[in-house]
């Protein structure tokens, strides 16, 4: 099976002041027992830090929790964030 290209995606990249997730107080737990792999919670990722695999990336994701809300199985928890 060949890797599907896609030409008009945008992937994060550090910025100027370095990378991004560093001031979130709650990240992303996936529960991959109610994950369905439906990818919602990547479409909807304002900062494109969940993967096609599903993977979030914490040093983007700003903990917004729009793929919690998102979820249609409930599968993402926001949890907050230990330092």
């Amino acid at each position: 099976m060949t890797q599907r290209v896609r030409l008009a995606i945008s992937r994060p990249v550090q910025g100027a002041c370095g990378k991004t997730g560093s001031w979130r107080v709650f990240q992303p737990r996936v529960n991959r027992d109610l994950c369905n792999a439906c990818g919602i919670c990547a479409m909807f990722c304002p900062d494109n830090a969940i993967s096609e695999n599903l993977e979030i990336d914490l040093d983007f994701c700003k903990g917004c929790g729009i793929c919690a809300h998102e979820c249609p199985k409930k599968a993402i928890e926001m949890v907050r964030e230990e330092k």
